[in-house]
């Protein structure tokens, strides 16, 4: 009975881990969907990034460092939730959670004080953003359910 409770334990946790990972997996999707759009001038960049961006090439260079960092933080996501057999060390995709936390945290009192309205609506979606990478490194997912390999894939 006592491996049966375990093994519920287990789940849940890692269920409740994987369940945040979907979610802000989902909501850098649309981040770097909105940055495409940015990139492809469907949204003006001028509206972005502070207002600083003056040309089209600071705007390509900076969408472009935009999107790779975001498609960076799912594959990152999608190793601590076992989406992918290929994985860090567990202090390595720590490390590096814990350093897009601070990045999307200081993004967030950046949006606060925004040249634009428009920005500054960001700041919810970067504090949200910060708040689940928090909640994610706060979970404990390197534990192992009775019987399953460290090379489990969910």
């Amino acid at each position: 009975q006592a491996v049966i409770l375990m093994t519920f334990i287990l789940n849940t946790m890692t269920s409740f881990l994987n369940y945040f990972i979907k979610i802000l997996s989902g909501l850098l999707s649309l981040v770097i969907l909105f940055h495409l759009l940015i990139l492809f001038k469907i949204i003006p960049y001028d509206i972005t990034w502070g207002g600083r961006i003056k040309n089209d090439t600071e705007m390509y260079v900076f969408e472009a460092i935009s999107i790779l960092l975001n498609v960076c933080l799912i594959w990152v996501l999608f190793m601590k939730g076992n989406f992918v057999k290929y994985r860090f060390s567990g202090t390595a995709l720590n490390i590096i959670l814990w350093i897009f936390f601070a990045i999307f945290l200081l993004n967030t009192i950046g949006n606060f004080f925004a040249k634009t309205f428009f920005e500054k609506q960001f700041a919810l979606l970067t504090g949200i953003i910060a708040f689940l990478l928090w909640k994610i490194l706060k979970r404990k997912n390197n534990m192992q359910l009775p019987g399953q390999s460290s090379s489990h894939n969910k």
